[in-house]
């Protein structure tokens, strides 16, 4: 556990808080969350999910404008449903992106677990891409994209990691009841 590490875990905590309460702040705070964990994942290997680190970085910008721009209710972004044939679309590109960057990782670099790690990245991608556009499911998928971190970042003996994602699959439960009410008082 290093310094860097905690102060990575803070900044993440207060981000997914922040995304759980709907409070648009929760993007700046969370370019600096991953930023930093785009370094540590570069220290032990973890290629894959330290270039997720940096499109999260990117994507950040995105869910900052989304939810700048967003139909807002008393100062919280409104929540979507996902369309069906959308969330086909976008689990299978999240598939294809994972074989096509798990290639990429196990013949050209020396990457631990290249085809588990670009799983779970190319996944996030969908995740995020569906919290940007506030849809209530995208806390479904991280739940089960977290959890699966946990086991992950156990095994890479980052420990204070492995614990946070612990937190996040509670936090992604919390934000997934929270936005399963709110999304009945806006359809009720």
């Amino acid at each position: 556990m290093s310094p860097l590490e905690i102060v990575a875990v803070c900044f993440n905590i207060a981000g997914v808080w922040l995304t759980a309460q709907r409070v648009r702040w929760c993007w700046p705070v969370s370019v600096v969350a991953v930023l930093l964990y785009a370094w540590i994942f570069f220290e032990v290997k973890l290629y894959s999910d330290m270039l997720l680190q940096l499109v999260f970085a990117v994507l950040q910008g995105y869910g900052w404008w989304r939810w700048s721009t967003g139909r807002v209710d008393a100062g919280k972004v409104r929540v979507e449903r996902l369309p069906m044939q959308e969330a086909w679309r976008h689990l299978l590109a999240g598939l294809i992106g994972a074989v096509a960057l798990g290639a990429v990782m196990h013949h050209f670099t020396d990457a631990a677990l290249p085809w588990l790690d670009s799983l779970l990245t190319a996944f996030s991608l969908v995740a995020s891409l569906w919290a940007a556009r506030k849809y209530v499911v995208s806390w479904w998928l991280w739940i089960v994209l977290d959890a699966a971190y946990v086991g992950l970042f156990l095994y890479k003996d980052l420990h204070l990691t492995a614990a946070l994602y612990a937190g996040f699959v509670l936090l992604a439960a919390y934000g997934l009841r929270a936005w399963q009410r709110d999304l009945r008082q806006q359809e009720g």
